[in-house]
């Protein structure tokens, strides 16, 4: 016998199955497919008892026609005889043949019909005199003072309704048996695709953000789900470990500025006690205050951007004009740092986003190149079509960012070691990414040899045709 627990485990599982919008679907288009099949069989059995109805009459009413056609009037010898010859080739179960005159007395056939208004008629054999339970389809007909009755079984007629309807019962087993296999082996498969579905958010639930969905490959609409669950998995995942990397940032990064402030406000107190003049030390107190309040407000802004707070501001924007903008801002900023800023190919780049936004990646990219860059360094901009994308870099040939950095340098307040001395936040290349992201371009950092290349690539806006 099955264990109690074994027992619990599949009634629990069977009670789950029962409940399943999977199995509850494939029983009701089971049913419905059986009510169907059974409705098309009912009709089907109809038609065909109909039509062998009509065989049976057609066959009847031939047959009726070719022995009255051997009557002559006062002449029923051929009459008597071929009705003779039909009965004494068919018993009366196969059968009936009569014929008798006036008084109801016989003169032919193999039975003495009773007394019958003329028509046609399906009777069986005790209303006729006759023992069994036979049916016939009968004419009775008046032939000059003679009444002729010709009665035909239904024998084979029966045969065959019943060996469909045989057949039909067997074949509406195996439907339903079908049915109801199929529909179980699917309710369970979709439901074991359901379950993984829910587990995987379970786990994602309990803090476990890498779990995803497994994917058949198949294509079909439960996969088209799972991917796209997944991919906002992902991006879930990336959002708290940007937030774990950015309170941790925040910690380590603006202990120092705090740190400096609290130094310069103690000193402050200090000199103040002994009344020295402290308003240098509060402009310094307040310039650190400043740039703490500028990092806060870039974070918030990097924040709001990966929200898509600003995806309402779209609109179509020419690239080239962007980067015109650019050239006209940053080329005397780059000449005053001994640096040479140039625009190597331009293409008109029609894309659907935030003219403002995307002036700023620019610029902080440019600025990035010039702040970080010696004299002497040629910056380089470029801007090109490819197929259906616009593809913009940023190119430099100072002394570039080590591979290893690369992917490091987008996180919040993240600086390499060598930039440490130089001004800034550690937070133009996120708000570089968010707004890519935002726009839906895909942003890489490669070797320019020597120095970095800032590659961006733009879905471009559809031309109208």
């Amino acid at each position: 016998m099955m264990p109690s627990e074994n027992r619990a485990h599949f009634s629990a599982s069977c009670s789950s199955l029962r409940r399943s919008t999977p199995f509850r679907l494939a029983v009701t288009f089971g049913v419905l497919f059986v009510v169907a099949f059974v409705f098309s069989g009912a009709i089907i059995y109809h038609m065909l008892s109909l039509g062998l109805g009509r065989d049976v009459d057609q066959s009847l009413s031939e047959m009726n026609s070719l022995i009255v056609s051997t009557y002559q009037p006062g002449d029923t010898e051929d009459l008597i005889n071929t009705l003779n010859n039909y009965a004494s080739f068919q018993s009366t179960s196969d059968g009936l043949y009569s014929l008798t005159d006036a008084g109801g007395r016989k003169l032919a056939g193999n039975f003495t019909a009773p007394r019958i208004p003329n028509g046609v008629y399906t009777v069986t054999s005790g209303d006729v005199g006759l023992k069994g339970h036979e049916r016939y389809r009968m004419q009775v007909s008046t032939i000059g003072p003679y009444s002729l009755v010709v009665a035909e079984n239904f024998n084979d007629a029966d045969e065959m309704l019943r060996i469909v309807l045989v057949s039909f019962e067997w074949a509406a087993a195996i439907v339903v048996a079908t049915a109801i296999g199929g529909g179980v082996f699917l309710a369970v498969r979709a439901q074991a695709r359901l379950d993984r579905v829910a587990n995987t958010m379970n786990d994602v639930s309990h803090g476990a953000l890498e779990a995803r969905i497994p994917i058949t490959g198949n294509g079909d609409d439960l996969d088209t789900v799972a991917i796209q669950i997944n991919a906002a998995l992902e991006r879930l995942q990336r959002l708290v470990e940007s937030m774990r990397q950015v309170s941790a940032d925040i910690a380590h990064d603006l202990k120092t500025p705090l740190n400096r402030l609290r130094l310069t406000l103690d000193a402050a107190a200090a000199e103040n006690d002994r009344q020295a003049d402290v308003s240098a030390l509060l402009d310094e107190a307040r310039n650190e205050s400043d740039r703490i309040n500028l990092t806060f407000e870039a974070l918030l802004r990097i924040s709001q951007i990966e929200a898509g707070a600003r995806k309402e501001r779209f609109q179509a924007t020419d690239l080239d004009a962007v980067l015109s903008v650019i050239s006209e801002v940053y080329g005397d900023v780059a000449e005053d740092a001994g640096q040479s800023f140039r625009i190597a190919a331009r293409a008109p780049a029609v894309i659907w986003g935030d003219r403002d936004l995307l002036t700023q990646m620019i610029a902080n990219l440019v600025e990035n190149a010039i702040t970080h860059c010696p004299a002497g360094t040629g910056i380089t901009l470029s801007l090109r079509r490819e197929g259906s994308r616009a593809l913009l870099s940023v190119a430099d040939t100072g002394p570039g960012i080590p591979a290893e950095e690369r992917d490091k340098v987008f996180r919040r307040l993240y600086r390499i070691d060598k930039s440490r001395t130089t001004p800034g936040s550690g937070l133009g290349l996120s708000l570089v990414k968010a707004i890519a992201e935002l726009h839906s371009a895909e942003i890489a950092l490669t070797d320019n040899y020597p120095g970095l290349r800032v590659s961006i690539a733009f879905p471009l806006m559809p031309e109208k045709s």
